[in-house]
Formats: C-alpha cells, structure tokens, sequence
C-alpha cells in the first residue's frame, strides 16, 4: 500500500480500533479493580492504560511530530524496562480518571498529528510505519491486560460470543507432510513489520510431519492420566524442576473435581471442553507432552513454512490462507471471541498444505530460541527485540484469540520465558520425515 490517504485510512482505522479496545478492557471495572495488582506477574490496569498514552506520546506526538513533551515528569513511571511488574503498583501512578484523561488527551493530538504528517522521506513515517507500530503496541497490550483478566478473582466482567464448530474435524488427517527445500522466511515488504521478523531470506528446511490442528485439551488429558506430570523422562531438567517446586498436576486454572477436569475462564468455572486447543501450558509442558507422543515441537523455521510457503506457487504467502488480512472467516482473533474455537474449526484459514488454525486460537511454543535474523538491525530502539535475543527466550507463533490482526501476520514473532503460562499458549507437535 503507497497511497497516502490509503495509508493514513488505515493508521486511523488500526489506532481507533485499538483505543475501542482499550476502553473495553477498562471501562468495564470499577477503579478498585484498575489499581490493583491482580497477580505479581502482571501490572495493575491502570499502569497499562498510562504507558499506552505515554508510548503514543512519545513516538507520535513527540518522534513523528516534532511537539514538545506533554508529560515528561511520567516518562520513568512508565518506562517497562525501568519497572518490573512486580513493584509497578508501588510507583506514583496516575489514577484511573488522570490516566484516562491522558490517553484521551493524547490520543486526539496524535490524530491530528496523522492528518498532516508526510508519510514518506523519514524511516520512521514512511509507509506509516510509527502509527502501525503504536496501533501494534496498545493492541499487545490490550492482549496482557486481558491476561489480567483471567488472573483476576472475581465474576467475569467481560462476555463474548461463542466461536464457530468445528465442520469436519474427523475428516481431518492427523498430520500434514511439508515438503523439505528451501522457503522464504521473515519479510522485506511487509510495511508495518516490526525489527525482528526482517529482513526476508532463504531457509532450508528438510520434509517434516506437522499436526493438522493444535494439540487438544482431549489429548493433553490423555498425556495426565498417563502419569505425565509425574515421570521425569518427559521433562526437561528445568521443567522438572518447575514441576517439582510448584506442583504442577495440570495446566493452569485446571483442578480435577468430581471425576472431571475444571477450567476458570474469565471469571467462570466449566468444564474442560475436550475438543478445544489446550491453552495455558509453558513451554516445558509443551515439550514434555510431545516427548511422550513420541514427538517434538517444531522449530521456527518449520512452523513458518508449514503457514506460509506455497508448493504449487513457489513463494511465501502472507498468511496461510493468501495475501489477504484476515476476516472472521480466517481465523480467531481480535477477541472477538473469549476462547479458542474447536480443533478444525476455519476451514477457509486452512494454509496451502491443509495445516490449520496456524493463525489466531492459541499462541503455539516452538522449539527455537528467540535470535535475530540474518541482517537484523534494530529500529527504531533496541529494547523492542535486540535485548531479548538469546536462549533465555522461546519463540511462539501464530497469534492467539486475544490477538488482534493488525498484531498478527505470518512473520510475526512472539517470545516468552518457557515457564509462563499465564499467557494464551499451546502448541502442536511435529516430527521428522524419512525423507527430505
């Protein structure tokens, strides 16, 4: 896209969509739930809601715009690298009506801002690069705050329709063979591409089987009452551990009563549908169940091919379906729903070789650590990716149903520490071909 009123529609469409969300997120609490800190792992609301206008002030307003700062006596206050979660709720915040006043404030100056500005000339407004970026952070943290709201206690304050069924699930293949060869992994065109999914290059990556739909809750029961949590040779030395320290019997928010297995979801107690993507599980859980399959997780490289590349047409696709964005016909996101859809559900989202529900439902763990590409520079700070490089990180992909779509692409890259498990995460599994 190189329109600039195009451009410009779609930077204002991404920035109202995620300030609509926002306000859903924290308009349907009382102050009392936006202040406090619902779990050590999460900030208060209220924080998020802040540093959202801050990020915009202070790349919109202050970076695109050249204007002088707004409120520059709060720029360490909601500085995320300044702050760990844990000690947010002790910092001079601004209240709920201060906070919203600010991001309100903020927001319609950096419209303004949009009307205007050249979007081409400056790396930073070419293609409306800062304003996608800025729609991409608040809907990411649209994502952690909904988060926080499955950790909060309490009756559910949010509602959602449920998703679609699953048409032929047990039509389905249980796996799906990907060629091996080369592809083309990462991107150099996607405008709105974030640092660490460039630049495009060529990965070779030998044939592989791949599950078609994402490991069930059906299954990962089957994985438990096997002894999973309790035979070390599943288990990474790390995860044992884990499940050692915390006792770990089931992934989180699961308690076994009666004779079923139980779900806390978003304020709601119900049981375990067998027939949904197992969310809430880190990456040891991940890899441990696929040890006893007699399987592994797949590596970055395999898990892109298998969304993106075209057999028949020798290239990348944007998403598995194609080049289109997505629609509610693809895929399960923007939170248009409060859970995963069935295992098989999206037919229409299905990727070149039959994989499915590759995008949106759960974010899926891969085996790879989290490092850049070859080429990689950081733009437009480092702290967006380059800090987090390492084997301290794994990479998941995929987006979840808490994703929006403009937060979400075939090349888009997601990581977190391998214990969490208060994120939207499954997985699928994976395993070599005899062949390449």
């Amino acid at each position: 896209m190189t329109d600039p009123e195009k451009l410009r529609g779609r930077a204002l469409d991404a920035l109202t969509a995620a300030r609509a969300r926002t306000a859903v997120l924290t308009d349907c609490v009382d102050d009392r739930d936006l202040t406090a800190q619902h779990s050590p792992l999460m900030s208060p609301l209220v924080w998020d809601l802040a540093h959202i206008g801050n990020q915009e002030e202070q790349w919109l307003w202050r970076a695109v715009g050249g204007r002088d700062a707004l409120r520059p006596e709060i720029d360490s206050v909601y500085d995320a690298f300044e702050h760990p979660r844990a000690l947010r709720p002790t910092l001079p915040l601004l209240s709920p009506a201060e906070a919203r006043a600010y991001a309100l404030d903020v927001h319609g100056r950096v419209l303004d801002i949009l009307e205007g500005v050249e979007l081409e000339g400056r790396r930073l407004t070419d293609a409306a690069f800062a304003f996608g970026m800025i729609a991409q952070h608040e809907q990411q943290h649209d994502e952690t705050m909904l988060i926080t709201h499955q950790l909060r206690k309490g009756p559910a304050a949010l509602s959602a329709p449920e998703p679609p069924a699953a048409p032929d699930l047990s039509g389905l293949p249980a796996e799906v063979r990907v060629p091996g060869g080369p592809f083309t992994m990462g991107t150099s065109a996607e405008p709105w591409a974030l640092d660490n999914e460039r630049p495009a290059h060529a990965r070779f990556v030998p044939a592989f089987f791949i599950d078609t739909v994402p490991v069930t809750n059906g299954a990962y029961m089957r994985f438990i009452d096997d002894g999973g949590y309790t035979d070390e040779r599943w288990w990474a030395p790390e995860g044992w551990e884990q499940v050692r320290r915390h006792s770990l019997t089931a992934p989180l928010f699961w308690r076994r009563e009666g004779g079923q297995w139980l779900r806390r979801r978003f304020g709601v107690t119900e049981p375990v549908p067998a027939n949904e993507p197992v969310l809430h599980v880190s990456w040891y859980e991940a890899d441990a169940y696929a040890r006893w399959a007699g399987r592994r997780l797949p590596s970055e490289a395999e898990w892109e091919k298998a969304a993106r590349h075209d057999p028949v047409a020798g290239r990348s696709l944007r998403y598995p379906w194609g080049d289109a964005d997505p629609t509610e016909d693809h895929a399960n996101l923007g939170q248009r729903h409060l859970r995963p859809a069935p295992a098989g559900a999206y037919p229409a989202g299905a990727s070149p070789l039959g994989v499915r529900q590759l995008i949106g439902d759960v974010w899926e763990w891969t085996s790879s650590d989290f490092l850049p590409y070859p080429g990689f520079v950081a733009f437009p700070y480092r702290e967006y990716s380059e800090v987090f490089f390492g084997s301290a990180h794994k990479v998941l992909r995929g987006g979840s149903f808490a994703v929006d779509p403009v937060a979400c692409r075939g090349t888009f890259r997601n990581w977190d520490l391998p214990v969490r498990r208060q994120i939207f995460s499954g997985f699928r599994t994976a395993r070599d071909a005899e062949d390449v």
